[in-house]
């Protein structure tokens, strides 16, 4: 008892961890699958994670086996994984072959693959579900109840790195957009000036004129403004009036 709250805790780190340290999340979905079937009365343990376009995918299995029973669920779209995702809850199966009128296919695959019983964990925080943890064991028989409570808390663990990931990331991309956006806003004030001194024009004239040529010309605001700004675009060209430009 004592060696297994050693191994649940240091699991409990390992996961942690990846909310203050660089990580990748593959390798720490891995990790996750390893952990179960270390801690948990099961044999294989996989892990489906939904894309940007809101399909699952297969991100990491304990055994091949695992891995392609996970696959066979998300080509059929039959299945506790895909059930447990669906619904945001656990679905839990004592005896595959019992609940073969539910999933014929899959009771079939799993047989042939060697398990008898799955028990599906939804990794979710709050109202979002991003992906499934699913435990397969050779034998038909329940999870104790222990054991469902310690996998979905290393399920939600892993959720929150996960998400804790995505949201620095997206905020990554979002820090370097508004950095762009601020880059062409100066670029677009010197060509404004640029205008305004050589049409002897009011800065609000000057930007009419600079986003009128961008719009006829079928070019971006930015890039017209730093083709002025680098003298690469003479201002009397943007200043003509559009009658006079040929088509």
């Amino acid at each position: 008892m004592a060696d297994r709250e050693r191994q649940v805790t240091r699991a409990f780190v390992a996961l942690a961890d990846t909310l203050v340290d660089d990580y990748d999340v593959a390798d720490l979905l891995h990790t996750l699958v390893k952990q179960c079937v270390e801690l948990l009365d099961i044999e294989a343990a996989g892990l489906t994670l939904v894309d940007e376009r809101g399909g699952l995918q297969v991100l990491a299995s304990s055994t091949e086996q695992a891995r392609l029973i996970e696959l066979f669920q998300l080509d059929t779209e039959e299945g506790p994984c895909v059930d447990c995702f669906t619904s945001s809850t656990p679905v839990l199966v004592a005896d595959i072959a019992a609940e073969a009128g539910r999933w014929p296919r899959f009771a079939v695959e799993a047989a042939s693959d060697g398990f008898a019983s799955v028990h599906a964990l939804p990794l979710r925080l709050r109202r979002q579900t991003i992906g499934a943890l699913n435990l397969f064991g050779h034998t038909a028989g329940e999870l104790s109840a222990d054991d469902v409570a310690l996998a979905q808390g290393l399920a939600d663990t892993a959720t929150i790195g996960i998400l804790h990931e995505r949201a620095f990331r997206k905020g990554e991309i979002l820090s370097e957009q508004l950095q762009t956006a601020l880059n062409s806003r100066v670029i677009i004030e010197q060509a404004k000036g640029v205008l305004a001194v050589s049409g002897q024009l009011s800065m609000d004239a000057a930007f009419t004129a600079l986003r009128g040529y961008a719009r006829r010309t079928n070019r971006r605001l930015s890039d017209v403004a730093r083709a002025l700004a680098d003298r690469e675009l003479v201002p009397a060209v943007v200043l003509a009036p559009a009658a006079s430009r040929p088509r």
